[in-house]
């Protein structure tokens, strides 16, 4: 689905029960989920983040041979095993596209791969084709069960995770917490108006939902458009769309962000 067009179309409603909290009223502190991330391969290249000095293991289909670019030989450890690809960046450096082939069947896999000192995580990836019993519902998983969950409810559970006293969260089957590696202000809203500080993250029904602050960092007030957003956001739901002057009580609201990937891999 594109960035810019059909997610626009999608955003809901803010949900005003909660308006009387403050934002990130409670740390949300059910355990986090190191589950693999199932990506399907629609031929689109997969973005992966690499922290550096954390191994991150991407599995595939079948055995694989990895063509990695001269450039990376010095800054990026590759071992391939039984299917499994092994990377290990011992520097930063920047988004390079590696090709990696299926042996039996020649398929090229296309990866955009970056490691950054700080961020990215090391969450097993798991890649997938359309046709396989994975994507076509014969396996069953614990996360498959939330496939009934819509944006509303996924974008209605964090809000919920984000406002709501202890005693009256619930946690529907299928819905974990994903891990957040991006623990400071990052730039989601054009225009540097508004600071913006990722909370929590969820993953439920092969999506992935995240709390973000926003604060308004101006001597004026601004209203919120979801198209100044920076990112490939299915939703996009904000606690409140206007934030009043830097200072003010509220100067400060949640924004709900709906995604195929990670927060770090959707920015």
């Amino acid at each position: 689905m594109s960035p810019r067009t059909a997610w626009l179309a999608m955003v809901i409603v803010a949900l005003t029960w909660a308006a009387a909290f403050p934002v990130a009223a409670q740390d949300p502190a059910d355990p986090i989920t190191e589950a693999p991330e199932r990506i399907v391969w629609n031929k689109t290249p997969i973005k992966l983040t690499l922290r550096v000095g954390r191994e991150r293991r991407v599995t595939f289909p079948g055995d694989v041979r990895v063509g990695v670019s001269p450039a990376l030989a010095d800054v990026l450890r590759t071992q391939s095993v039984d299917g499994t690809v092994y990377w290990l960046a011992t520097k930063a450096f920047p988004t390079t596209r590696v090709q990696v082939r299926e042996i039996d069947s020649g398929r090229v896999y296309l990866l955009d791969l970056q490691a950054k000192d700080n961020e990215g995580g090391n969450t097993p990836v798991e890649i997938h084709l359309r046709t396989s019993a994975s994507d076509s519902g014969d396996s069953v998983s614990r996360e498959d069960t939330a496939e009934r969950l819509d944006y509303v409810a996924l974008t209605r559970y964090a809000a919920h995770q984000m406002y709501a006293p202890k005693r009256l969260l619930r946690n529907p089957p299928g819905v974990f917490r994903a891990r957040l590696n991006v623990k400071k202000p990052v730039p989601l809203v054009r225009g540097g108006t508004v600071e913006a500080l990722p909370l929590a993250a969820w993953r439920g029904g092969g999506l992935y939902v995240t709390a973000v602050k926003l604060r308004n960092i101006t001597n004026g007030p601004v209203t919120l458009d979801p198209r100044e957003l920076r990112g490939q956001w299915f939703t996009a739901t904000f606690q409140h769309a206007r934030l009043l002057p830097h200072g003010d009580e509220a100067d400060t609201t949640c924004v709900y962000l709906i995604s195929a990937r990670s927060f770090e891999e959707s920015l």
